[in-house]
């Protein structure tokens, strides 16, 4: 039983005999670290190396990048493939030769469709010829590493995926650099740093799959992919709306300096998803297997600790906000510190979302996945235009928190309709709980934003978080002993 998880046994799972699904997350999560590492450091040479309009630019292109990776790859590199892996197991390399070849047409397809009318979408998009191209270039490669890096974790090579991923995360800003200071388009150049490496270091894998898959088309595959994603882009695309509309919307009713600011206080905020998804990949299949055997009442216990885990972090960032500002960037950004706390406040909502969507997921009800999803994103917009038009582009910061909420709510109800359809009646959470960790830490982070120009009283705050840490470390400890062991309960 995970209560009776004993020492021994936890310095086996974190040693020489972690299992090899554990081991391939425990080692994910640490190339992912090193990845935000790496954003990390290079984010202050940026800001420092860009205005805060260019580093604005260079951000809203990042979000057209989403938004046009959902419509023209359909995001087949994601949810399809991961399912489709395990589906043909036995037909893996040519069924991932096949998906390489889909998104390679995806994108020659929409290639044509860009070049006859290329002053029109640049104008849409308020993007060079140039930077359009990247774009498309981008949404091709950053599929074949897609593919090519889940293919990995489902055979948990653990080792050359971390290589590659580390490679191209340290040599990509070390060439934009390099062009940056080399170049007078700093915006362009600062794309194409991460073209060209892309390039180099992906279009080896792409050949290494088609060659052993030998299937570049495949009807049945092509099929299967498209059928199963296609109804789930406004899904995809709303996401990425409700995450990305925001600087572009700023961009366009403020000014591109103000694009850059918010950026960069989204971004910081952002780090802290490697947490949720760290905590996610571990809980993912164990609330999965739950759920399969209908012992859902054991999943509470666990997310209400992860909520409260991911709560204080989020709160000791939210402290320590103007502080790290004035590290990442010069003196122009400083305005960011009063985004930060609602956008790391939304970081909160979007695990509870998560943790709610499972149900969803689990018994494939694509209807209510999208329908959270594009209310989601439509009130975004709708909030974005009217509040930052009469605040300002702090106001973005809030109505995306609003959205997250909203969002989270709305999964949170469409669950507990599809429990009670398929589990029995029974709901996995109180709601009581639930909303009480919610409003606690919503209440406490926007507090916090008050004592900002009170810097004693956030360090007394911090010391005192230190000191609750060390009272309640016994129970941390069990906690992560817990998420360690659930591979194997």
């Amino acid at each position: 039983m995970m209560n009776n998880y004993n020492y021994n046994h936890f310095t086996k799972c974190v040693g020489k005999e972690l299992s090899a699904p554990l081991k391939s997350t425990f080692w994910a999560l640490i190339c992912g670290i090193l990845q935000k590492g790496v954003n990390v450091i290079t984010t202050p040479i940026f800001t420092r190396l860009l205005s805060t309009s260019e580093y604005g630019q260079y951000n809203v292109f990042n979000s057209w990048l989403q938004i046009t990776t959902i419509i023209v790859s359909l995001n087949i590199s994601a949810g399809v493939f991961h399912q489709g892996l395990v589906k043909f197991e036995d037909d893996s390399k040519r069924f991932a030769s096949s998906m390489q070849g889909l998104s390679t047409t995806l994108t020659i397809i929409w290639l044509i469709v860009y070049l006859p009318f290329y002053k029109y979408w640049n104008s849409l998009l308020s993007l060079t010829t140039i930077q359009v191209l990247s774009m498309i270039l981008l949404i091709w490669l950053s599929a074949i590493i897609g593919f090519w890096s889940a293919e990995q974790r489902n055979r948990y090579k653990y080792k050359t995926l971390i290589a590659v991923t580390l490679t191209a995360s340290i040599l990509s800003p070390v060439l934009s650099i390099t062009l940056i200071k080399n170049s007078e388009d700093k915006v362009t150049a600062r794309i194409l740093g991460s073209v060209i490496i892309a390039f180099i270091v992906y279009i080896p894998l792409y050949i290494i799959q088609l060659k052993k898959g030998k299937q570049f088309f495949s009807g049945y595959y092509w099929k299967y992919a498209i059928l199963f994603n296609l109804p789930l882009v406004p899904h995809y695309l709303s996401q990425v709306v409700l995450s990305s509309s925001d600087r572009i919307m700023i961009e366009r009713m403020v000014s591109d300096s103000a694009a850059g600011i918010y950026s960069l206080a989204y971004s910081l905020a952002l780090i802290l998803t490697i947490l949720n998804n760290a905590l996610l990949q571990t809980l993912n299949p164990w609330v999965y297997q739950k759920i399969k055997s209908k012992e859902i009442n054991k999943i509470a216990p666990i997310a209400y600790a992860s909520l409260i885990g991911i709560a204080v972090i989020n709160l000791l960032l939210i402290c320590v906000a103007p502080e790290i500002i004035k590290i990442f960037a010069p003196l122009e950004y400083y305005e960011a510190i009063w985004v930060v706390p609602p956008v790391t406040i939304s970081v909160f909502f979007m695990y509870c979302y998560d943790m709610f969507a499972k149900f969803e997921f689990y018994y494939e009800k694509r209807f209510f996945i999208t329908l959270a999803s594009i209310i989601g994103a439509a009130l975004n917009i709708v909030l974005n235009f009217i509040f930052i038009k009469k605040y300002g582009y702090i106001a973005a910061g809030y109505t995306t928190l609003a959205c997250y909420i909203l969002y989270a709510i709305g999964h949170y109800i469409f669950m507990n309709i599809v429990c009670q359809k398929y589990c029995g009646g029974v709901k996995p959470y109180n709601t009581k709980k639930i909303v009480l960790i919610s409003c606690v830490f919503t209440l406490a982070g926007l507090s916090i934003l008050f004592t900002y120009d009170y810097p004693y009283i956030r360090f007394a705050l911090l010391v005192v978080f230190i000191l609750v840490a060390v009272l309640l470390r016994k129970k941390i400890i069990k906690f992560v002993r817990t998420v360690l062991s659930l591979r194997n309960t």
